[in-house]
């Protein structure tokens, strides 16, 4: 009958063989391999064990070896023990670490657990103990979580996050602001004074609340606040910026905001502050600069890229900064431009025909019960097809350079950042707190989504990948631990070379991609 022997060699290895058959000193051999240590020779034990096992069936008499030592000495497979997403989390925490969020929480375990959790698979706070589970975390109970969520959503709790956020922001006198609001609905008819109806960014008429995210010039967030879902867009950014250099003792920044986050009111309060702005600037008039260029270029196409300057001084009592307004003209923006004025003239030639009904359209014209379109208005609109308004106050740029309209216009286009941070919290974090009911609870899942967005962002920075790529391609590669006799063994997959080149960016091995 075939066994398993080990045999000592003249190296001093085990060798471990499988003995067929003997016969008048004559024996069938097969050498399984050499063994220089006591887990080579478990391995090759079960090795040897599983070959003799292949293809005959086990009687399975519900008896199982309590004893370590004896399990995996059968003849089936080795037992795993443990599994877990060791690249993900590893990359995951270090990035939780280097942000400082480590020591601004405290060492929270919970808190870290949950950030992890949801940048895996945004699901539930009850669901996100099965995304530890699977990805090999022994997380809390949820009566733990549950207790600890309150602490998140205090404001010192937030002031720390955000804190972390800063430092690792570097962020000095004059320093670039980026300032948007965005809205996260529920699905209620009622409004409870916090979660209320108002203007949606998702044009839905459920209860919502305001969301105002606070980053720097690269998008990395800073500061969230969660605000009544009826109060209005040009309210919210004073009180965050406000907040935010308060608690970090941050002397001034230079905000950059779109014309829409601005009211009169609201530019006046900023310079009362003390603060610089890059605005997007409204332009209900053609610009006297740019009429003036066409005066004096009658017939000419203004050129792609052009830009017009016009100052705006302050006057003796006007309580502001001189500012400076550019006009940037954009052949692509034009045709784009130009090509909706055309289908809204077409649309409102047919209603004033009477071949179509009279829809919300800025070039019907009504007086009285007669129709027409709005000419003097279609003229307006396409001589200011193309031509973009960014306005600032700064009297130099933050390195103490004089102030140019590619700095203004540059900085104003980093805004596509902030709206990046915003997608990827909507989309790839779930943001909006669809199981969470109590301003406290919905003010816990925003600190754990905003500490979530901060990795997030910062794995991209040092990658080149999105945060969903990485968690998807990275999640498939996990280490295990296997039980081969008294012995524990490691393993774990092979990761591909661009996975590996990534994990080296992270830990700062290659550079920043």
């Amino acid at each position: 009958m075939p066994y398993v022997r080990t045999v000592k060699t003249a190296s001093g290895a085990t060798a471990v063989q499988i003995v067929y058959s003997s016969h008048r000193g004559s024996r069938d051999i097969e050498h399984i391999g050499s063994a220089h240590d006591d887990v080579e020779l478990e391995l090759l034990k079960a090795v040897a064990r599983q070959r003799l096992a292949a293809g005959q069936g086990v009687l399975d008499l519900g008896l199982e070896a309590t004893d370590p030592a004896r399990r995996g000495a059968g003849s089936g497979p080795l037992p795993i023990t443990a599994s877990r997403m060791d690249c993900l989390l590893d990359a995951l925490e270090h990035a939780y670490r280097v942000l400082g969020f480590d020591q601004a929480a405290g060492g929270d375990e919970v808190f870290a657990d949950l950030v992890l959790a949801r940048i895996i698979e945004p699901v539930s706070k009850l669901d996100s103990l099965r995304v530890l589970e699977e990805a090999g975390v022994a997380a809390a109970s949820y009566r733990t979580v549950k207790r600890r969520l309150p602490v998140y959503a205090k404001d010192s709790w937030r002031r720390q996050i955000s804190a972390a956020c800063a430092a690792h922001a570097g962020l000095g006198p004059a320093s670039l602001v980026l300032f948007d609001v965005s809205t996260l609905y529920f699905e209620t008819d009622a409004g409870d004074g916090f979660r209320e109806p108002g203007f949606s960014k998702e044009r839905r008429l459920e209860p919502q609340i305001t969301i105002g995210l606070l980053t720097d010039q690269s998008g990395f967030p800073l500061m969230v606040s969660a605000f009544e879902g009826n109060k209005a867009e040009t309210k919210t950014m004073l009180p965050v910026i406000e907040s935010f250099m308060a608690a970090h003792q941050i002397p001034g920044v230079t905000i950059v905001a779109d014309a829409g986050m601005v009211s009169e009111a609201n530019q006046k309060a900023i310079e009362a502050a003390g603060l610089s702005f890059i605005l997007g600037a409204r332009i209900p008039d053609i610009p006297y600069v740019v009429a003036q260029w066409r005066r004096e270029h009658p017939r000419e196409q203004i050129p792609d890229g052009h830009v017009f300057t016009q100052p705006w001084p302050a006057g003796p009592t006007g309580g502001r900064r001189d500012q400076v307004i550019y006009y940037q003209y954009r052949h692509d923006r034009a045709r784009r431009v130009l090509r909706g004025i055309d289908e809204q003239v077409r649309k409102a030639e047919q209603a004033v025909a009477g071949n179509a009904p009279v829809k919300r359209n800025r070039f019907i014209q009504l007086s009285g019960g007669t129709k027409s379109v709005n000419r003097d208005l279609e003229e307006k609109a396409r001589a200011l097809a193309g031509i973009k308004g960014y306005v600032t106050n700064l009297a130099a740029c933050p390195d103490g350079m004089p102030v140019t309209a590619g700095f203004v216009i540059g900085a104003y286009h980093q805004l596509f950042q902030i709206e990046k941070s915003f997608r990827m919290a909507k989309s790839d974090l779930q943001a909006r707190p669809a199981y969470h009911r109590t301003r406290d609870s919905i003010e816990a899942h925003l600190t754990v989504v905003f500490a979530a967005l901060a990795v997030g962002r910062w794995i991209e920075n040092q990658t080149g990948w999105s945060i969903r790529k990485f968690v998807k391609t990275a999640r498939r590669y996990r280490t295990i631990q296997i039980q081969a006799g008294p012995h524990t063994i490691t393993a774990a997959d092979p990761l591909p070379g661009d996975l590996r080149q990534t994990i080296d960016h992270i830990n700062g091995r290659a550079g920043v991609h």
